[in-house]
């Protein structure tokens, strides 16, 4: 018996990885985080398969669900939208698994900037502008920041942000970035990312309405001058005169007979 952690996507029900789809399948129990993680997902579960919505639960009785299921030597396929590396609260369902020795693993997914960025067609890291995405948040009911974990402290690097779980704070974005990013730096608030009811607002810092968040939950804020940006250098990965392992060039290659 194994519990199978899946990071289920962003969103669109076909942005899953074979083996996470595979997985489902195989288990006879599916807990799934129903609050984010979308039904259609749900359509890969075998006949009979014991379903549960672990959205109004708590922890202990997510985790009586899989000892459960351990007791029975039933595979669980656990649910988390995007993927649980960040912001899944696997972490402390881990810690009890090993505590009580219930096997698991993980299989990675989709995350939710990755989507956003494949929906307005970036790259967010673009040669002589910006090479470093910081995955952040600001501090919300459910965890806190830690104190150097700010804003400011990141826009100060000049990398992308990818600001998740802050579009009901949109005037402390503003305020906290226009400063180090200028007022004209672009930005994009994509709502929903891969779902059928997707939403894009592209802005400038300056120009940024707060009230598009007023009452919404799902958006990522994306801000950096890669985002729209047509104006930067091409990679040396590709240029004719780059001298590389699988495209010697010249007549002393840095890496002589391994082309093909």
């Amino acid at each position: 018996m194994t519990v199978h952690f899946i990071g289920a996507g962003p969103g669109a029900p076909d942005l899953i990885t074979l083996r996470g789809r595979d997985l489902i399948a195989a288990s006879p129990v599916c807990l799934y985080a129903g609050s984010l993680v979308p039904e259609g997902v749900l359509a890969h579960c075998p006949p009979g398969c014991r379903i549960v919505n672990t959205a109004p639960l708590s922890l202990d009785e997510i985790v009586a669900e899989i000892a459960a299921a351990h007791g029975a030597g039933k595979d669980v396929a656990r649910l988390h939208s995007g993927d649980l590396s960040v912001w899944s609260a696997m972490g402390e369902q881990l810690r009890r698994l090993r505590a009580l020795n219930i096997p698991y693993d993980v299989t990675p997914g989709v995350p939710a900037f990755a989507a956003a960025a494949a929906t307005l067609g970036a790259e967010l890291t673009l040669p002589g502008i910006a090479q470093s995405v910081v995955l952040t948040r600001t501090s919300g009911r459910a965890s806190a920041m830690p104190a150097g974990e700010t804003l400011e402290n990141f826009a100060r690097t000049g990398a992308v942000l990818a600001i998740h779980l802050s579009v009901h704070v949109l005037d402390r974005v503003q305020a906290e970035l226009i400063p180090h990013y200028g007022a004209d730096c672009p930005v994009a608030v994509i709502f929903r990312a891969s779902w059928p009811d997707e939403r894009v607002i592209r802005t400038t810092l300056a120009a940024l309405d707060p009230a598009i968040g007023a009452g919404e939950r799902t958006a990522l804020i994306l801000v950096g001058r890669t985002i729209g940006a047509e104006s930067f250098d091409e990679s040396r990965l590709y240029a004719g005169d780059y001298d590389r392992r699988y495209r010697p060039v010249g007549t002393d290659p840095r890496f002589p007979g391994t082309g093909g």
